[in-house]
């Protein structure tokens, strides 16, 4: 199972007050719901392929409205052919629709009814509701954190926008092909709606999933640059005996003053090491030199073996 649905599951579990019930089922039928005129008035049909929020929606009904229900099943034509749950209601169809913000006497309202989210806890059911119905997260285990809530209405997903953002979620709206999705982009802020939802199990294994990728991301982190650092230290010192065995070849190590012979010879004796662990050894042989100390002799040893280089390259060109 998805980390949505596992989450989704998590949700219908949740026991609400009617106001906090009347906001999710209000976003549920919204999104989920048609409208459709027969010739004994109007009909509100709520559809969905998810088991778990089909008994949702029809348990809320159930708490909030004394009206008649017809269940219905049937599978869809299309490739995947998962079955498609249905909940009619015939009797006082319109009542309910208008109870529920969705329609007025005007016809039908597009935003969100600002009176089934007056409160705190209203808020956060009308989010769990189009989350159910519309939403989808990413698995925490993938490359990239996304959260989006899909609603075929302008208005109503910049109201979703305004409305997560109430929350400190930084929620955008985008266009798509067949309608507009309201999304989040950061994981951090993606917790923070898990959260907001009482998704709580959720956020601990968003949170879990995070931490560890994060964790993970930092040592791969540490380790290139613990590799690079160690490629740069490879490189400097085979610069350096590269000089040294020149100086060598031309003048010969011994012919240096005692201080860069003593440094040239360490360089040879550890060809790999970094200036703070020659500096150690130094010390430790009664040589008390400083990594300071030891860039400084190997930049006059480099200066000496450029110079050799250049008279070369001028008897070469005379020659």
């Amino acid at each position: 199972m998805s980390f949505a649905s596992e989450t989704k599951k998590e949700l219908v579990q949740i026991q609400s007050d009617d106001c906090c019930a009347k906001a999710e089922l209000s976003a549920l039928i919204r999104m989920n719901g048609v409208i459709s005129l027969s010739n004994k008035g109007l009909v509100l049909d709520f559809a969905t392929e998810n088991a778990a929020i089909a008994r949702r929606t029809l348990q809320l009904i159930k708490q909030l409205f004394d009206t008649e229900v017809d269940l219905l099943s049937r599978k869809k034509m299309q490739l995947k052919k998962n079955n498609v749950y249905i909940i009619r209601i015939k009797k006082n169809a319109r009542d309910i629709a208008t109870e529920l913000g969705i329609m007025s006497d005007t016809g039908f309202v597009l935003g969100i009814a600002k009176n089934l989210i007056e409160y705190d806890c209203c808020k956060r059911a009308y989010m769990r509701g189009a989350f159910l119905a519309g939403g989808s997260v990413n698995n925490p285990e993938t490359s990239s954190y996304h959260f989006e809530i899909f609603t075929l209405d302008e208005e109503h997903a910049e109201d979703l926008k305004d409305l997560l953002n109430v929350f400190d979620l930084n929620a955008r709206v985008l266009q798509r092909k067949k309608g507009y999705i309201t999304y989040i982009k950061e994981a951090e802020k993606i917790s923070d709606f898990l959260r907001a939802i009482e998704a709580y199990n959720a956020v601990l294994n968003f949170e879990d999933v995070r931490i560890f990728r994060d964790i993970r991301n930092s040592e791969n982190r540490l380790n290139n640059c613990e590799i690079a650092n160690e490629t740069k230290t490879i490189a400097a010192a085979q610069r350096q005996i590269d000089n040294i065995e020149l100086i060598d070849l031309v003048y010969g190590i011994n012919s240096l003053p005692e201080r860069l012979q003593y440094v040239a010879n360490l360089r040879l004796e550890f060809p790999e090491e970094n200036l703070s662990y020659l500096s150690e050894i130094a010390t430790e042989r009664g040589m008390k030199l400083t990594k300071s100390g030891i860039n400084h002799r190997m930049r006059k040893l480099s200066e000496m073996a450029e110079e050799i280089r250049e008279n070369q390259q001028k008897r070469s060109e005379e020659n």
